[in-house]
C-alpha cells in the first residue's frame, strides 16, 4: 500500500468512527434514542430467559414437520387427482388420450 491508500483508509475509518459517535450521541441525548436503548437492554434480558430446545427435541420436531408436510402433499395430490377424475372423466366425459 502506498501513502495515498493509507490516507484514504484512515479517512474512511475516521468517518465510520464519527458516524458511530454521532449515533451514540443521538441515542444518549434524544428521547427516542433513550427509549431504544431501554428497549435494547430489555430485549437482551428477555433473550437470556429463552430456554432453547435440546438437539433431540429439535430433531424430533423437524421430523414431525417433515412427516406432516409429506402426508399433506400426498393428501393434496390424491384430492387433486380425484377431482380431476370426477370433473373430466365422469362429469364432462373427456377421456385423456
Amino acid at each position: 500500500m502506498n501513502a495515498t491508500d493509507i490516507a484514504k483508509l484512515a479517512i474512511a475509518v475516521a468517518l465510520v468512527a464519527g458516524g458511530i459517535a454521532a449515533g451514540a450521541a443521538v441515542a444518549a441525548f434524544t428521547a427516542p434514542g433513550r427509549e431504544f436503548t431501554v428497549f435494547a437492554r430489555e430485549a437482551v434480558v428477555e433473550v437470556k430467559k429463552v430456554v432453547w430446545p435440546t438437539r433431540k427435541e429439535t430433531i424430533q420436531t423437524t421430523a414431525a414437520v417433515f412427516a406432516f408436510v409429506f402426508v399433506m402433499a400426498v393428501f393434496l395430490w390424491l384430492s387433486d387427482k380425484t377431482l380431476e377424475w370426477v370433473l373430466y372423466d365422469l362429469i364432462l366425459g373427456w377421456k385423456k388420450t
